[in-house]
């Protein structure tokens, strides 16, 4: 059984420019974090589910692209929860460097 937290990530770009941002994103980890067996099926024009894999155990989440904001909502399974205030500061730390990108025209 997990714990699910949601954390907020401000882009400030327009929710159809931060969903290019975050379908660029994705597309990058799938291959750069292969060994983490990333997944993510766009539900919506917005709401995307996520998984990955760490240590034998799955972690299933959502993002969603607003106006404003991503909202990331992480179920994190009992035994990785000594791990989620670092696995969310890398996952900000990332959104953050492909925010940037979009905002200097790299994405």
């Amino acid at each position: 059984m997990g714990a699910s937290m949601k954390h907020l990530v401000h882009h400030g770009l327009g929710q159809d420019r931060a969903k290019q941002v975050a379908e660029s994103a994705i597309k990058s980890y799938e291959a750069k974090f292969a060994e983490y067996s990333p997944r993510s099926t766009w539900k919506s024009a917005t709401h995307a589910d996520i998984s990955f894999s760490v240590k034998g155990m799955t972690l299933n989440g959502a993002l969603d692209v607003g106006e404003k904001d991503f909202e990331l909502d992480l179920d994190v399974p009992f035994l990785l929860r000594p791990f989620k205030g670092k696995a969310l500061s890398v996952i900000e730390d990332e959104i953050k460097k492909w925010v940037e990108k979009a905002k200097t025209g790299q994405v």
